[in-house]
């Protein structure tokens, strides 16, 4: 082999070992977005750690990462809002442990994803019965009432195949407004339709932050709103309706992220 070749091989091989770094760090480091929501009616803060789209992703050793830098943000709440396994290659026991380990952590509250609706019943039976046995609450198509560092609050969460049916009005006729809201539903482009109910709060995620996310342009594809999507990531505002979009952890379909770092999002609520 001449001198040439040899040489552009060892170009390639650089080029081949930078990418594949380059794709390994922007799936496997952590980054917190951390918001603030006020409200009149809260009396002391606290602050909610949301998990969206883990997708059996792993963060260390039985996800010690993950844990540990929740732990850091001192959450008075965890909420878990979908896809925490993924349909096509599905582990429940990544998803199930994770849930025990927030829960130990504090109260932690799940609502389903599209992907926990691809699993045969089986899977489901499984999935569904060791998240209620790790001690965190499934909250598809309920209200609860908590009380939250002496706040009381109303947390109503959807399942994911109650987005586009009237369930969102069916509860929202039994809620207490004197009460802040705080909604979980997996996908934001239903956000006119969450607004219509006037929740305060809502988190969602399923977008992937876009997948792809391009310098001034911002995702490149999302499910449900193809190319060029409008709900991503962060905090989008209509009346009184907050909502805050998650990027999420794991992947999917699309098997990597790029300029897309796994997200945890931490929201502060405070009195106004």
């Amino acid at each position: 082999m001449d001198k040439r070749k040899r040489k552009r091989l060892v170009i390639w091989g650089i080029v081949i070992v930078v990418l594949l770094i380059f794709s390994i760090l922007n799936n496997k480091i952590l980054t917190v977005s951390e918001y603030t929501f006020s409200d009149s009616r809260i009396k002391e803060g606290f602050t909610i750690v949301q998990i969206s789209d883990l997708h059996n992703a792993r963060f260390g050793l039985h996800n010690s990462r993950l844990i540990k830098r929740i732990k850091e943000l001192s959450p008075d709440m965890i909420v878990i809002t979908g896809d925490l396994v993924d349909g096509s290659h599905t582990n429940i026991g990544v998803g199930v442990e994770f849930c025990g380990k927030a829960a130990g952590i504090c109260p932690t509250y799940y609502v389903t994803g599209n992907h926990e609706h691809w699993l045969d019943n089986d899977e489901k039976t499984e999935l569904f019965d060791g998240i209620k046995n790790s001690g965190t609450i499934i909250l598809d198509d309920k209200t609860v009432n908590i009380d939250i560092c002496g706040n009381a609050v109303q947390l109503c969460g959807l399942d994911d195949d109650s987005l586009y049916t009237d369930m969102l009005r069916d509860l929202s006729a039994d809620l207490d407004r004197s009460k802040p809201v705080i909604l979980l539903a997996h996908e934001p482009q239903y956000f006119e339709d969450y607004c219509k109910y006037s929740p305060d709060l809502v988190l969602t995620g399923h977008a992937h932050g876009g997948q792809v996310r391009l310098p001034f342009v911002g995702g490149l594809v999302a499910p449900d709103q193809g190319f060029f999507p409008e709900y991503t990531e962060g905090e989008f505002v209509d009346g009184g309706t907050h909502m805050i979009i998650s990027r999420g952890l794991g992947n999917s379909v699309i098997p990597v992220r790029v300029f897309d770092l796994p997200e945890i999002v931490c929201v502060h609520v405070k009195g106004e």
